[in-house]
């Protein structure tokens, strides 16, 4: 009943966006991925959806890794990138300034409602809750992540720093900014005595660097984060958001026994399960946290 539920739902909005329009339709979407880890590493998670995206919707589908969150969200907004994963941070600069609009949300394959931010030591470190953290005598060597980043920025400054009225500038010996795989590997390393991550990434990391994964613990934990969106440019062509749309919702869920698990199979390398519907209001509760810590 839930999948037929999407489905109609997927097709009642296709209808929607089915408006002729007089100029030519393009053909060619590039579409966004910010960096939380080495482009390299997520091309190859990357790759086999977008391939799967232009069989399905017989687009051409091309991936555009950048070095950070603000070059996915400027590359929108100077129209080189058409759609882009993000998270919800950075989907509500896309939203805010680069003509953004969400039209989907990340579901994850273990059935998680969301995702969480944490705050991480190497297993061997002295240092074992936030208190150790906030002792701000400037001894700790602090990684915090991309400003643009919910998890590895906003939700730890807000409930942290913010919330308590202290400048990371003033607690730590050194602060930086970084991409959560190069925290996570620089804590392993004991190159960092604490840094900022986030569930999913240390659920990467099993996979992608197991023995750094096993050199890291957890010390703090945020409430939940919504689940990342999908963004396409508000003034894409309706034709070009039908074709997404209907395949998107329809991806892992229709199709025989095969299509359906080829399709599972690929989504389980990105941690997550069939797509749902999303609009710009799931970045309601995102907004409340950068109003409260401003």
């Amino acid at each position: 009943m839930r999948k037929l539920a999407l489905i109609g739902t997927a097709l009642a909005v296709a209808a929607g966006l089915s408006v002729s329009v007089a100029r030519a339709e393009t053909n060619e979407i590039n579409f966004g991925v910010i960096a939380t880890e080495a482009s390299t590493n997520l091309k190859t998670i990357w790759e086999p959806y977008f391939a799967a995206m232009a069989k399905g919707t017989g687009l051409k589908i091309n991936g555009y890794y950048a070095s950070d969150y603000a070059g996915v969200i400027e590359a929108m907004r100077f129209k080189k990138v058409q759609a882009a994963w993000f998270g919800n941070k950075s989907a509500m600069e896309a939203t805010n300034r680069s003509g953004g609009e969400i039209f989907a949300q990340s579901v994850d394959s273990d059935g998680n409602p969301g995702y969480w931010s944490h705050l991480i030591v190497n297993k061997d470190s002295p240092i074992k809750n936030l208190d150790d953290v906030l002792k701000c005598d400037k001894s700790i060597d602090f990684g915090i992540g991309d400003p643009n980043s919910t998890s590895g920025f906003l939700v730890p400054t807000s409930y942290i720093f913010a919330a308590k009225n202290i400048d990371p500038k003033q607690c730590f010996k050194t602060l930086r900014n970084a991409s959560h795989e190069a925290n996570a590997m620089a804590v392993a390393h004991k190159q960092l005595d604490v840094a900022t991550n986030n569930s999913e990434n240390l659920r990467r990391l099993e996979v992608t660097a197991p023995d750094a994964r096993k050199d890291i613990r957890v010390i703090w934990t945020s409430p939940l984060i919504p689940s990342d969106p999908l963004v396409w440019r508000k003034d894409l062509e309706p034709g070009v958001k039908t074709k997404l749309y209907t395949w998107l919702m329809s991806y892992g869920r229709v199709g025989t026994p095969d299509d359906i698990a080829d399709a599972k199979k690929v989504l389980a390398g990105l941690q997550w399960a069939p797509f749902k519907p999303s609009s710009n209001d799931q970045l309601l509760p995102i907004r409340i946290l950068e109003n409260n810590k401003a």
